[in-house]
């Protein structure tokens, strides 16, 4: 396991592909695979069956997986992407903004 620069909850843009410019929460983290889910992003088309008898089929919209690389955390003081440092503030690790300082 590996870590990565975002967490579940946190505000991140896109950075680079079809939805560049997008701002939403992450809602799924997996460090395995090195990749988020982020609302409102990346929408997929799945194609779903019918399991259990009335139980109705057809086109779900849902949001898929993207690299992590492809997203930046929002910095909370400037609403701009922003890389993540780290400092150790009263004995804890705290994730700051590297271009404000403010922590994440």
């Amino acid at each position: 396991m590996s870590k990565l620069h975002v967490k579940t909850g946190d505000t991140v843009m896109i950075i680079s592909g079809d939805d560049k410019g997008k701002k939403g929460k992450v809602l799924e983290v997996s460090t395995k695979e090195k990749k988020v889910i982020v609302e409102g992003c990346n929408i997929v088309t799945k194609h779903v069956k019918p399991r259990r008898q009335g139980e109705v089929g057809g086109l779900v919209k849902a949001e898929g997986a993207i690299h992590a690389c492809k997203v930046l955390p929002v910095d909370p003081k400037t609403g701009k992407p922003t890389r993540v440092g780290y400092k150790i503030i009263d004995g804890k690790k705290v994730r700051v903004s590297k271009s404000s300082g403010e922590s994440l």
